[in-house]
């Protein structure tokens, strides 16, 4: 008789052990499969991909659109009030020819030349009016050596045609020559001549693929992440020049998008095939390691690209027009790189799969030193003399920083092109003929109170310290409405003009208005500069709050600790303000011969945005091999040094890459991109070498046992959310 006793496997000596339950495999294991077995089909997939978002934007061509309006601020309400009364100056697009003659635009040849030249630009395509020098007093310089004419353009200025801008620039050099000297300066002239990121993107894509060739020591192995950058970024830009047309995007949009997507791009890449390398090392086949990557570090690269995303969409808290665009295309950019990365790169690795484990086989038989042994060496060191290197590396990036407390944000103007560029050159002539304030008028709109009001509005601004001269009041079509010109004495960007411009709200203007009954706003572009920076400076705090709490509770969730999100919030936030120090101290103070002026008012939301996710990616990829460590031995010092063992290599490398790419758009022509590259580019190098190689290691020695303390009360209702997965 069979008893229940003989039939139990658990206890019948001949059978065989129980088997434990077999693991349910992970949504990134699942993806790496799929992609792995239908290599050709997702390759194919993102080919069309890549094709069909080309086609379609280069079919439909892009809109892409600048607004940075305001509402509710002084100069934007002026704008509205002159659209809604019908000036001119609200809605016109215009250039200004300037000429210069010693011997006097007056004189009898040097006029002819003159009016020769403005009938040929008259009868150019998308000009509608041509108002020279003779017409009015005004527009020739007391000594009559300087003069100029306003052409007046089809549309608004951000919709004009470049090609039509730039055949009067070419129309206006020509005339030049036997003592003339003529330019074209104008927003439309700036932005005809304006250039992107030129060969920038191609310098730092070859620069990165020499860093991966070295690393890897495969030309092969080092191509693939450059590959999977090259389809992210191609088919984020057709999508964005689609999405352009429904919603208002910053045309300087697609180099930013370039920057972060090859940079992101590679490093994304690059940690995933980091860890299918090691898995190739330790054994495993070349199907088993991209499963085995994707698991572990497909997972960080999901959570540092959500928090990039994040940090993005704090942009959106700031409600600051085109700038909410540029922040949605950059997120959108980061999360088809992101894409690409866990589906892509499995593929490829599919495809040359065989062929790079023979590549990392023969050059691990040829290795002498164990992998890592630097960094572990390195991470005693530091471990001890922790409060050293804290203390030292805390003072170096305060230095750095200090600058930054000084920041002046604004927007570059002609002041700021190259010699070479006919709207700087107008820009200083210009300015020599009737004073640096010319070139940055204030258009001072007087809304009711009829005449009386006017002509008390400009006895008042005549008679304001710092303003050169008044010319108006010019009434609008329905005679509402008028608006008195006032010119500074200093220039667009000074300090000085940024006081004026206080001054005139604060206390020249209310009493005017108290007296005539009109609503007197100050408006033109110099206003509006200083409106937008102001609005940045007063919601920055709004926005570094939204940004580093929803990162710190991403951290609190994955790590169950919380000391560690609070040093990594802490950290990123010196490493951005010394980023912002060395921007400061180069385009602001003009250290190694740049032009000195404002920084670009939207440049430190945007940096912090960006730096701030991607610091969270080494500080993620580190932390997690930390915590493996931590969680399988409960040795703090020891998870430190086999933690950064692990990880040092590579986050140098993608670090390295970052730089590399950053840096190539310091190469570039425009102003915007130069302040970018440099400030993406140090606030990455210091993040990667001072507060990874040092002050971490540092900061969790000091910490020990207690950097992974979590209060009860946390640990019971926290959700857990596993980073890494063995």
């Amino acid at each position: 008789m069979t008893t229940a006793r003989d039939t139990d496997p658990t206890t019948d000596p001949a059978s065989p052990p129980p088997q434990p339950p077999t693991r349910r495999a992970s949504v990134f294991e699942r993806l790496a499969t799929f992609s792995y077995h239908h290599r050709w089909s997702a390759v194919l997939l993102w080919i069309v991909v890549v094709v069909a978002a080309t086609g379609a934007s280069t079919a439909v061509g892009s809109a892409y659109h600048n607004d940075f309006s305001l509402p509710g601020t002084d100069s934007q309400t002026a704008r509205t009030v002159l659209e809604r009364h019908g000036s001119a100056q609200a809605t016109d697009a215009t250039l200004q020819i300037v000429v210069k003659d010693e011997r006097g635009v007056r004189e009898e040849s040097v006029h002819a030349r003159v009016e020769g030249l403005l009938d040929t630009v008259g009868g150019l395509p998308g000009v509608t009016d041509v108002r020279g020098p003779y017409e009015e007093k005004a527009a020739v310089s007391e000594d009559g050596t300087v003069g100029y004419a306003t052409v007046t353009l089809d549309g608004a200025a951000e919709n004009t045609d470049r090609t039509e801008v730039l055949k009067i620039i070419d129309t206006v050099r020509a005339a030049q020559g036997d003592g003339l000297t003529a330019a074209v300066g104008g927003d439309a002239a700036r932005g005809a001549e304006e250039g992107g990121g030129g060969a920038a993107e191609g310098a730092g894509m070859l620069g990165a693929l020499v860093i991966l060739v070295f690393l890897f020591g495969s030309l092969v192995a080092a191509s693939l992440p450059v590959v999977t950058a090259i389809f992210a970024v191609g088919s984020s830009i057709g999508l964005i020049a689609l999405a352009s047309h429904l919603a208002d995007v910053a045309d300087f949009t697609p180099p930013i998008m370039m920057l972060v997507g090859l940079g992101v791009g590679i490093d994304y890449a690059l940690l995933i095939f980091s860890r299918y390398r090691g898995e190739l090392l330790h054994g495993a086949d070349p199907e088993r390691a991209a499963r085995t990557a994707l698991d572990a570090a497909g997972r960080t690269v999901f959570f540092a690209g959500c928090t990039v995303i994040i940090a993005l969409m704090g942009l959106v808290a700031l409600g600051l027009g085109s700038l909410q665009g540029v922040a949605l295309a950059v997120a959108l950019t980061v999360l088809v790189t992101m894409a690409a990365s866990l589906t892509l790169l499995p593929a490829l690795l599919g495809i040359f799969g065989r062929r790079i484990q023979r590549q990392v086989a023969k050059r691990a038989a040829k290795a002498t030193r164990e992998e890592g042994a630097r960094w572990r060496g390195w991470a005693t060191a530091v471990q001890k003399r922790p409060w050293a290197a804290l203390l030292v590396s805390l003072a170096a990036l305060g230095a750095l920083a200090a600058p930054a407390l000084d920041m002046r944000l604004g927007f570059a103007d002609a002041g700021n092109d190259a010699p070479a560029k006919s709207s700087r050159q107008a820009y200083d002539l210009l300015a020599e003929g009737f004073g640096p304030g010319f070139n940055g008028p204030l258009i001072v709109v007087a809304d009711g109170g009829g005449e009386r009001a006017a002509d008390a509005l400009r006895q008042a601004l005549e008679n304001t310290e710092g303003i050169a001269a008044a010319s108006g009041p010019i009434p609008t079509q329905d005679g509402a409405v008028s608006t008195v010109i006032a010119f500074p004495e200093s220039a667009p960007q000074a300090e000085a003009t940024s006081e004026l411009v206080d001054r005139l709200r604060s206390d020249v203007l209310p009493p005017v208005e108290r007296s005539t009954g009109a609503d007197l706003l100050v408006g033109g572009p110099t206003a509006a500069t200083e409106d937008f920076a102001a609005t940045v400076a007063d919601r920055m705090p709004l926005f570094v709050a939204i940004v580093v709490g929803l990162s710190a509770l991403l951290l609190l969730l994955v790590f169950r600790s919380v000391l560690v999100p609070v040093k990594a919030a802490l950290l990123n936030l010196v490493s951005i303000g010394a980023a912002l120090g060395v921007i400061t101290l180069v385009f602001q103070h003009g250290w190694f011969g740049v032009q000195p002026g404002p920084i670009e008012a939207f440049i430190p939301v945007m940096i912090f945005a960006i730096v701030f996710g991607l610091s969270m990616d080494y500080e993620v990829f580190l932390l997690s091999r930390i915590h493996e460590e931590w969680e399988r031995t409960k040795d703090p010092q020891g998870a430190v040094r086999e933690g950064l063992a692990a990880t040092g290599k590579v986050i140098t490398a993608a670090a390295a890459i970052m730089i590399v790419v950053f840096s190539a758009f310091v190469l570039s022509s425009d102003r915007m991109l130069q302040q970018f590259g440099l400030g993406l580019a140090v606030a990455i190098l210091l993040d990667a070498v001072v507060i990874r190689c040092l002050i971490v290691p540092a900061v969790m020695q000091l910490l020990g046992r207690r950097a992974w303390w979590l209060p009860a009360p946390l640990e019971r209702i926290l959700p857990k959310v596993q980073l890494e997965r063995h």
